[in-house]
């Protein structure tokens, strides 16, 4: 089912369905009639305490008393579907929401296409769906620990509250995956969402499962770039699992794209804000090169060739996530019908990829050559070309405040090997247009194309906490409208 992008607080991505009250009063708020399985209330209720003991050890640090203006979901219908009101976190009422389910749903791809879609989980895929759904599970709490230091240094309260607001439901999301987990695969399942709340991200002996969820998020514009780049990663994953002939699996992630368009939301205008304080700086102070960089950093503002660099980093990270290019798990999954591809319902072929090829891009004998390979063994491959199309709508929009602001910039994907670790590029130096360098040549040029200490050390220096309402850090213009149309001095988060 393809999920629109809509750069809205209150993001719509369900349609043509009955609307579904949440069971907002319940002791876990749910749309699945929990009270009616006995057995599984209990499980997640014993399950809640571990939760919000990792919530409070791990989630926002120093705000955990803090009243944050947040968006609590009590529907699952595009119309009026959320809530607002200031709560504290800790308070927040997580729960199980699914998609509604559609009657007479089939399978739409792989060697069951057509046939009706699971309601419980298929035998013979018990391992490989169970495997999906802790990866995917696994993401969500990482991503808050990431993220679990950055409210100290927010460069304003509607920015604190918007990091506030993808946590919580990035708690939201461990919920979903969780609730598969218990009520699924019985005592294994209730092993692996436990194991969710022990892994630690960045922990040597027990990190989490993803490499892109070790790295640090230790700055706000890390934070957007993850949002925007990574975060929409989790899109596309979310998309493809939202094909997934198990239908709880479906309707969860069909119900998690609705809140994750509010992660890229944050991350795209987060960046395009930076960018317009960094435009307006350079106008006022007359400065018209981007590339006269120790004048524009003095302005207070981040000049635009970091953050490309920036940008760069976090893309070939995120790429890395898609996995091998040709993969013989991701063939399998497909096949299986369990996940399918981005806008599934929207391709032309068979959605079997029996006598289907793909082209997918190797290095061979020191050259990139494009060879045609069998679809199916090329999933990964173009779910990461996907990716990068669906990447590119943003930067279009960033290159426009570049452009009416008068500025000679635009930012640019690097070609999608630069800087990669896993797959057909990994091992192999890319420069950002594509060519193959040996390791001295990247040695010598990296520096243009990655941020570097001294880089990261500007950043950081800008880092400074700006908490008072209404008020914005000098490296970031404010909102155009405020959340739910509050007016500019709104106290999005109320500190004590």
């Amino acid at each position: 089912m393809s999920q629109p992008e809509i750069l809205t607080e209150d993001d719509a991505a369900i349609h043509d369905e009955r609307f579904v009250q949440v069971k907002y009063d319940a002791s876990i708020p749910n749309n699945v009639n929990l009270e009616s399985d006995r057995q599984l209330q209990r499980a997640l209720e014993e399950w809640h305490p571990a939760y919000l003991d990792w919530w409070k050890d791990m989630g926002p640090d120093g705000f955990q008393n803090a009243d944050v203006y947040l968006r609590t979901a009590v529907g699952v219908d595009p119309a009026g579907w959320a809530k607002f009101g200031h709560v504290k976190m800790p308070d927040y009422r997580w729960g199980i929401l699914l998609a509604p389910k559609v009657e007479g749903r089939t399978i739409p791809c792989g060697r069951h296409k057509g046939q009706p879609a699971w309601q419980e989980v298929p035998g013979e895929y018990r391992a490989l769906l169970r495997r999906l759904i802790v990866v995917q599970g696994d993401t969500e709490p990482a991503s808050v620990e990431q993220q679990r230091f950055l409210g100290r240094t927010a460069p304003s309260l509607y920015d604190m509250r918007n990091l506030f607001q993808v946590n919580v439901e990035e708690g939201r999301h461990l919920w979903a995956m969780v609730y598969l987990l218990v009520k699924h695969f019985g005592r294994d399942g209730r092993e692996e969402a436990q194991a969710l709340l022990e892994r630690r991200s960045g922990e040597k002996d027990n990190p989490r499962i993803l490499g892109a969820f070790n790295e640090r998020t230790p700055d706000w514009l890390s934070f957007f770039m993850f949002t925007y780049f990574t975060d929409r990663d989790g899109k596309m994953q979310l998309a493809a699992l939202a094909e997934s002939g198990f239908d709880p699996l479906s309707r969860s992630c069909r119900f998690m794209l609705t809140e994750e368009a509010h992660h890229l939301f944050v991350g795209e205008t987060g960046v395009g804000r930076t960018i317009e304080a960094t435009c307006a700086a350079m106008n006022k102070a007359g400065i018209t090169d981007p590339y006269d960089v120790e004048r524009i950093r003095a302005l207070g503002v981040v000049d635009l060739p970091l953050l490309q660099r920036k940008a760069n980093f976090h893309m070939s990270v995120t790429r890395d996530l898609f996995g091998s290019e040709i993969s013989s798990n991701g063939a399998e999954a497909f096949s299986s019908g369990l996940k399918g591809r981005f806008n599934e319902a929207k391709l032309t072929d068979d959605h079997e990829l029996q006598n289907e090829t793909y082209k997918v891009t190797r290095v061979i004998d020191g050259k990139l050559v494009d060879e045609d390979t069998p679809a199916l063994r090329a999933i990964n491959c173009r779910l990461l070309d996907d990716y990068m199309t669906d990447c590119q709508g943003g930067i279009d929009r960033w290159n426009n405040i570049i452009r009416k602001a008068g500025i000679a910039f635009e930012f640019k994907q690097p070609y999608k090997g630069f800087n990669r670790k896993i797959g057909e590029f990994a091992g192999t130096r890319i420069s950002p247009d594509g060519e193959i360098l040996s390791e001295a040549e990247w040695q010598a040029s990296s520096g243009l194309w990655l941020p570097n200490d001294a880089d990261m050390a500007f950043i950081t220096s800008l880092m400074k906490p700006c908490h008072e309402p209404g008020q914005y850090a000098s490296w970031i213009a404010p909102p155009r409208v405020g959340i739910n149309n509050q007016p500019a001095e709104f106290e999005y988060v109320k500190i004590y």
